[in-house]
């Protein structure tokens, strides 16, 4: 898998770089990311319907080095900021897909909304973690794409957002999968006004 995985770049580089239109250029995306919104790998995330603008900056920061992956870094390095500008408004535009994730357990969710409260995640990632303009949606985002990424932050692996690291490294590595649980079993469709 990891093999195959590595020789994506090499494979897809050029195409993205001779694409004719965002529909075609996104095809090198649904490669790992998958072609209904579903990634292949549960430790990559899930791109539809994801904010414009944090796609945007997450591309960039895969192109300058601030973010480290050989696969993205290839993969952005054939694309111009107009080409990265329009792939985020394709991304974001798209419905976010049902994984089929299970709530969590009470007692998880309450070791996750104590450590969530500690934090005020919602203060950056909004009331029912959407995400804004700068940070990502979390809600039902992938179970273990949300563990990696926060133990990528506690352990200094990613390094692209200074506030995350710092947070992430105020926790133990034991309060980090009930965050991840929670999140990733929230429903998928977002709830009404005055519904939590």
């Amino acid at each position: 898998m990891l093999a195959a995985i590595s020789a994506l770049p090499f494979i897809w580089a050029p195409r993205a770089a001779l694409a004719d239109s965002v529909e075609e250029t996104a095809t090198t995306c649904a490669g790992c990311h998958g072609e209904n919104g579903v990634p292949i790998d549960k430790t990559i995330p899930v791109i539809w319907g994801q904010r414009r603008e944090y796609i945007l900056k997450q591309l960039w920061d895969f192109k300058i080095g601030h973010r480290k992956n050989e696969t993205m870094a290839a993969i952005v390095d054939a694309l111009t900021k107009t080409d990265m500008e329009a792939l985020a408004s394709y991304f974001s535009k798209k419905q976010w897909p049902a994984l089929g994730q299970t709530p969590a357990p009470d007692d998880v969710k309450t070791k996750a909304l104590d450590v969530i409260s500690q934090l005020n995640c919602w203060g950056c990632h909004q009331d029912q973690f959407q995400g804004d303009y700068v940070r990502p949606r979390l809600r039902s985002q992938q179970e273990e794409y949300l563990l990696k990424t926060m133990t990528d932050f506690h352990t200094g692996e990613r390094a692209n957002f200074p506030a995350m690291e710092s947070l992430m490294k105020s926790l133990s590595e034991d309060e980090l999968k009930p965050i991840a649980t929670y999140l990733a079993g929230l429903p998928s469709e977002m709830p009404t006004i005055g519904q939590k």
